[in-house]
């Protein structure tokens, strides 16, 4: 399954929280610091975003999973 079937979404709070959902779920919450590098990364395009949000929450490809 990839990005493109199954994107990420993203909710920045008042707070400067970052909240990271997939499949209708919220999947991790980036706080601090981390939520403030985070949400000046986010915005530029739509596919650099969801790479951005795969590397936040650790899933993404890393070249070794089995097919």
């Amino acid at each position: 399954m990839s990005l493109d079937d199954d994107p990420f979404g993203f909710e920045i709070t008042k707070s400067g929280e970052v909240r990271i959902f997939r499949a209708g779920r919220e999947v991790v919450v980036v706080r601090g610091v981390a939520a403030a590098n985070l949400s000046a990364r986010l915005g530029t395009s739509a596919a650099s975003d969801q790479q951005v949000l795969a590397r936040a929450t650790g899933n993404y490809r890393r070249g070794n999973e089995r097919r």
